[in-house]
């Protein structure tokens, strides 16, 4: 049976996996999600041992991709997608001591755990186009790491451009030259002069807008993009079957801004894996901690940190968790979010807060903490984490969670791509793997902009290629 995908804000048409995948964001302004949870029996689940990554993301994602992909060529797509990475495991585990394991994800193209969805999005795109006469236009804005990887995925292709906009002077030299060295004739940067928060916006504001939209037939890379979701749910089961599961709970702490990560393992629940917690790691960004812990989902003052990708203060896929807590109720949902737009703030009540806290806990990491493990976890372990991962290290040490219960923090970046607040922290500057050796030798280019939503659609429509 064909799976249907609806809006979080309920008056966009329903569609399927091509649909969704193609469309990013909904018309309505809300997020695609599966009209019903696919369900992982435990036989399932235990199916999954001893299986190579990709099989294991064709065993996940095949019912989400039914109707638009028939199960040889989600075998193909996933095999190449998965089959540039640079360790054989794709997300290897790595255990720190007797509860604590890291789940590598920066083994993609990029160092960063960005490249496990879109490898796969990438083709995703070029199998979906391929025979139609149509042009897509990809927009996205990032915090550092999104970019890079939805750029190295469509990098070249056919039928694609791709425009991504990043916060000026608020990247590490990494992320940007990630991102700006690329030279592909369809591959455009924007460095707006202004925050994450600032470019989000105006990308769900190009995406409102129906005529621009339909104009440039408009798709999304970020994570309000479904296929990204999808795709990130099968390292959740990967790791979750090496240690144990079904026959035993795992517990996952994840640094977290946008909420795409975490939410990739509720979902995970949802299907069926004994998942024992969510922890949601934030840096002083902390708007979803305060949501999860006190109810307060209100934007604060950005302030900008050593882990860049999580400066963050409007968590869009915040949204998607809350059509399933509020009863996927899509008029309702649409009325919470057009107030949260304006007023910036939103208080969960205490019903809300008490189906989040089953599975849901939250720790906020200040600076000086971050640092702290980044230290101990080298001292300690032999193992140099990036800020971000050290988050989420900081977050689970900090866990009351019983004993026997092992906890998975998603390492989400090598720490290659921030060597100066690694060397602050550790002592050590990480270097950069081989294939990027020569990345700061390399050409850059990109254009500075306003954070103008006028400016930067003008941009657009002068370089992209009409539907």
């Amino acid at each position: 049976m064909a799976m249907r995908y609806i809006s979080t804000r309920g008056s966009a048409p329903a569609l399927d996996f091509e649909g969704a995948t193609l469309t990013g964001l909904a018309s309505d302004g809300g997020l695609y999600v599966p009209e019903s949870w696919p369900q992982l029996a435990p036989d399932d689940i235990a199916d999954l041992a001893g299986l190579s990554y990709a099989e294991t993301a064709v065993r996940i994602l095949a019912p989400f991709v039914a109707g638009s992909l028939g199960e040889s060529e989600l075998r193909s797509l996933c095999e190449t997608a998965y089959g540039g990475f640079h360790h054989q495991a794709v997300t290897p585990l790595v255990q720190l001591d007797s509860r604590n394991w890291l789940l590598e994800l920066f083994h993609g193209p990029t160092l960063a755990f960005k490249d496990v969805a879109l490898q796969l999005l990438g083709q995703l795109f070029e199998r979906f186009l391929t025979g139609k006469d149509t042009h897509l236009t990809v927009i996205g804005a990032t915090s550092g790491d999104t970019g890079s990887a939805a750029i190295e995925a469509v990098a070249g292709r056919d039928k694609v451009d791709i425009f991504m906009l990043h916060p000026q002077g608020r990247v590490s030299d990494v992320q940007r030259c990630q991102m700006t060295t690329v030279l592909a004739p369809n591959v455009h940067n924007i460095a707006i002069e202004g925050d994450f928060d600032a470019g989000q916006a105006m990308v769900k504001a190009m995406f409102g807008d129906s005529d621009f939209a339909g104009r440039f037939r408009l798709s999304a890379v970020n994570s309000i993009n479904w296929a990204r979701i999808a795709a990130q749910i099968v390292y959740y089961a990967y790791a979750a079957v090496r240690l144990g599961a079904p026959g035993r709970r795992i517990a996952f702490s994840v640094p977290t801004g946008n909420f795409g990560d975490v939410f990739a393992g509720y979902a995970a629940a949802q299907m069926g894996l004994p998942v024992e917690q969510l922890i949601v790691a934030t840096n002083v960004n902390d708007i979803l901690h305060r949501a999860l812990s006190t109810g307060d989902y209100s934007v604060g003052t950005l302030t900008p940190t050593a882990a860049p990708s999580m400066d963050i203060q409007v968590s869009s896929n915040f949204e998607r968790l809350l059509f399933d807590i509020y009863d996927r109720d899509g008029g309702a949902m649409a009325q919470a979010m057009q107030g949260f737009e304006s007023s910036r703030k939103m208080v969960l009540d205490d019903n809300a807060r008490s189906k989040i806290s089953g599975l849901f806990s939250s720790k906020r990491i200040d600076p000086d903490t971050m640092a702290l493990t980044m230290r101990r976890t080298a001292e300690h372990c032999g193992e140099i984490v990036d800020p971000h991962t050290a988050i989420g290290l900081a977050a689970a040490h900090d866990s009351d969670l019983p004993t026997d219960v092992p906890i998975v923090t998603l390492a989400t970046a090598h720490p290659a791509k921030f060597r100066d607040a690694v060397e602050r922290a550790t002592g050590t500057r990480p270097h950069l793997p081989t294939h990027l050796a020569s990345l700061f030798d390399r050409e850059e280019r990109y254009d500075v902009l306003p954070a103008d939503i006028e400016e930067v659609k003008a941009y657009i429509a002068e370089r992209a290629t009409p539907a």
